[in-house]
């Protein structure tokens, strides 16, 4: 669990006033990059590289002592008097670790300290300082320099003390101390402080009267801070998210809290001033087999936002506390067994449209809630759950919320006897929703269980040129019921059984050639396959609607007799699919350059079950002529598929679902996909899909859109140099000619800082399915990084990276 530190404040952050801030004392003159150990890249500069070079610490001159004594080496020495003793030229004394190097060392005669002249160099394990006079112990690790420059090697960081003194135990005090990650000769940024302590043990430091200065301006003040030398996590403030916009001001700030290598927690208030005081918090934990975390936050009494209009959005819960928590866990008990927590919940189903997460990648859809122990043998798997989820829309209609599954057991096994095969599958669930039942459609008010079992036997022929497959499944569900308050149920049955068999038989054919094209081998596959399934038609007119839905078509459909999600609904089919594949094949290892496919299914009976379950009712063909189609067509639309690996760069994929009867396209997708090795990245995206094809969404459903879709898809994440990312989106709704998204930014990553500028404008629709209820929205990201210290402002890499297919941000 390794959340790092970036600086951390304990005495809060403020705008830094020049009249009170603290004046530290002019720093030694800079040091030129060789005498800072620093080594300018060559040939050997690594791929990427930020830094002009790095820093090397050579090879100690002096072979490591006995513990507890010291080596010298020098031109010259003399003795005075009193036992002093005088060391000249080039002296070098090493005692463990630490090796000083000086043109004049004295040495009183008590042994026990030693002064040395400058100019001088003292260096100790990845880290050197160099000054003027130095005085040291010769008993101890104490010492003292007078206008210090000090580098840490592996952490890339320099700086500057009128005086550098290194205590007993180890740890070192800088006054009127300065840092900074940049290379030498350059001072973009820099922590100044009156008193600086660096504890190299415990891997942290901390400055009084510190100040951070960009360009020699100072931004911020800390009277204390605390903050990391290492990648140890350390307990603090981090820093604070700042959003700005027309109306308001968004600011909170982290605190974080190491309790333990095991455990962490993340507090943050956050002050919106059109929305009031906001208090969010994340507890981390990992045990030996097991591990989880719980967030959440909470603002009383929402102030409602900026608009004037009473019946905006941002308006709809003003006065209302607004809150979430989200929890998960997971562990094992064995290697076999398995078991996962969660439980979310927000109050409303705009949170995070107005609020967003603070913490891990939020789902903004539902809140998901689940209790799993899972058992994975040989040849049982065995599943209990309690389940459900928080649908995230607001407003939120009865028939849209979802069931509960409270408990849900299954239990599904298979056996091989050479070819033959037997599977048992079985689900025992019980759903609930809380709802008025005489508000949703009969079919969704009951509430009950349902026993479904779904045992197969089959044999499967398996050879390089060719497979086949016969194969018998009986699917055998029973329901309990219970309507509750609902009307005029009185004569309905509650208790329902259903007995279906599904059968199938599916074989194909391999042929290959070898193939020369453009002077490059390759072998070619010929591969035509064929598929029937028959499912007979049962009555299911009073079968509830718990977790079913209409599949749309798909390459996936032409070899699947399931024509439901779920197992409230069983449908019939009496269906032959054939179909070609081909592919092109590049080598030995069978790499694939380009497969194309086509096929169709030919129906010989009407599919006369729905959703409504009724044998006997087709839909009307004047009032719903997408259903009525669906049930009596006598073929699937043509299926055409294509991916083509064009180069090791660009690929693209096609797919096209053509209805040979009416002469239109159903769905169709074109997508060019450019990728190099150097992480440019470039989308070239296409949709068209018919209104109505996917019946899966019903009129009324927050997808559901009464107009055809067509829509154009452009992204791109360019590395225009090692230092600058651009990215963009622009995505179009060609229907409605209008814009649903456009982003564009840029990423600037130096070494010793980062700036990301985003600017982002897109289409919210409002959790209804009407296009007139859709608003526009926009905000700009903007984030600095300096390397070392951490960043100001809020990520937004998740979010880029899912808009944007192959980006990957760089690391600051």
């Amino acid at each position: 669990m390794g959340k790092r530190l970036s600086w951390t404040a304990l005495a809060g952050l403020a705008t830094l006033s020049l009249a009170g801030a603290h004046s530290a004392a002019a720093s030694p003159a800079a040091l030129p990059a060789e005498s800072l150990d620093f080594r300018p890249w060559g040939d050997d500069r690594p791929t990427g590289a930020l830094c002009r070079g790095t820093y090397v610490m050579p090879d100690y001159r002096l072979a490591k002592p006995s513990p507890g004594r010291v080596a010298s080496e020098s031109d010259s020495a003399s003795y005075g008097e009193d036992g002093e003793t005088i060391l000249l030229g080039e002296v070098v004394l090493r005692r463990d670790t630490a090796q000083l190097e000086t043109p004049e060392v004295r040495v009183p005669g008590s042994r026990e300290r030693a002064f040395a002249e400058g100019p001088m160099a003292l260096r100790d394990q990845n880290l050197l300082v160099r000054g003027g006079a130095a005085e040291l112990s010769l008993v101890s690790d104490a010492a003292r320099i007078d206008n210090a420059h000090y580098v840490i090697h592996d952490r890339h960081l320099r700086g500057d003390a009128l005086q550098l003194e290194r205590l007993e135990d180890g740890r070192y005090r800088l006054t009127s101390a300065n840092f900074t990650t940049c290379d030498p000769g350059d001072n973009l940024w820099r922590l100044v402080g009156g008193d600086v302590v660096l504890d190299r043990e415990r891997g942290f430091g901390i400055a009084r009267h510190a100040r951070l200065e960009v360009g020699r301006v100072p931004v911020f003040y800390w009277p204390w801070v605390r903050f990391p030398i290492d990648d140890r996590r350390q307990t603090g403030f981090l820093w604070p998210a700042v959003g700005i916009s027309s109306d308001a001001l968004d600011y909170a700030q982290p605190y974080y809290w190491n309790i333990a290598p095991n455990q962490d927690a993340t507090i943050t208030p956050r002050w919106i001033t059109d929305r009031g005081l906001l208090l969010g918090g994340e507890y981390r934990y990992l045990l030996p087999s097991d591990a989880g975390q719980i967030e959440g936050a909470f603002l009383g009494s929402d102030d409602g936002g900026s608009s004037d209009d009473p019946n905006a959005a941002s308006r709809r819960f003003e006065g209302e506390d607004r809150w979430y928590v989200d929890y998960r866990h997971a562990g094992r008990f064995d290697a076999r067994t398995r078991y996962q927590l969660r439980y979310g919940a927000a109050s409303d189903g705009r949170y995070f449209d107005d609020f967003g997460s603070d913490f891990a990648e939020q789902n903004t859809s539902a809140m998901p809630r689940l209790a799993q122990i899972d058992y994975r043998g040989d040849v049982w798997r065995l599943d209990a759950r309690a389940q459900g989820f928080q649908r995230l829309d607001d407003p939120l209609a009865d028939r849209d919320k979802p069931f509960y599954r409270l408990p849900s057991l299954s239990a599904n096994a298979r056996w091989n006897q050479g070819g033959f095969y037997q599977q048992w599958g079985s689900n025992y669930s019980y759903f609930w929703r809380d709802v008025d039942e005489n508000r949703v459609p009969l079919r969704e008010s009951a509430t009950g269980s349902r026993l479904h079992l779904s045992p197969a036997l089959g044999w499967r022929f398996d050879e390089s040129w060719g497979h086949l497959e016969p194969r018998l499944e009986w699917l055998a569900t029973a329901y309990e019921l219970d309507y509750g308050d609902r009307n005029n149920v009185e004569d309905r049955d509650t208790s329902l059984t259903r007995e279906v068999p599904v059968a199938s038989l599916d074989g194909g054919l391999v042929f290959e050639r070898e193939l020369a094209l453009g002077g490059r081998g390759y072998r070619q596959t010929l591969e035509p396959r064929a598929n029937f399934a028959y499912v007979p038609a049962r009555d299911q007119t009073e079968f509830p609607d718990f977790d079913t839905s209409e599949r749309a078509f798909s390459w996936g459909q032409l070899w699947s007799p399931y024509r439901f999600s779920g197992s409230d609904r069983v449908g019939d089919l009496n269906r032959l699919s054939l179909g070609v594949d081909s592919r092109l094949l590049e080598d030995a290892r069978g790499r694939q350059r380009l497969a194309v496919g086509l096929g169709q299914a030919y129906y010989f009976e009407d599919r006369t079950i729905d959703l409504a379950g009724d044998p006997d009712v087709i839909p009307d063909r004047d009032r719903d002529f997408p259903g009525w189609y669906r049930a009596t067509r006598d073929r699937s639309p043509v299926v055409t598929r294509a991916d083509w690996q064009v180069t090791d760069r660009w690929r693209t994929r096609w797919q096209w679902l053509y209805d040979d009867n009416l002469e239109q396209t159903e769905r169709t997708s074109v997508d060019l996909q450019y990728r190099s090795p150097t992480g440019h990245a470039l989308n070239l995206g296409y949709r068209w899909e018919l209104q109505g094809f996917d019946p899966s969404v019903e009129p009324g459903d927050d997808e559901f859109r009464d107009f055809n879709r067509e829509e154009f898809d452009l992204s791109f994440a360019w590395k225009a140099s090692h230092r600058v990312d651009l990215i963009g989106r622009f995505l179009y709704d060609n229907t409605n000619d209008r814009s649903l998204e456009q982003l564009a930014g840029v990423q600037w990553n130096d070494c010793c800082y980062g700036l990301q500028l985003v600017w982002r404008e897109w289409i919210d629709d409002n959790d209804t399915a009407r296009v007139e209820d859709d608003f526009t929205d926009r905000g700009i990201f903007l984030r600095f990084v300096f390397k070392g210290l951490g960043g100001v402002g809020r990520e937004a890499d998740s979010y880029f990276e899912e808009a944007i297919p192959g980006y990957r941000s760089t690391a600051f």
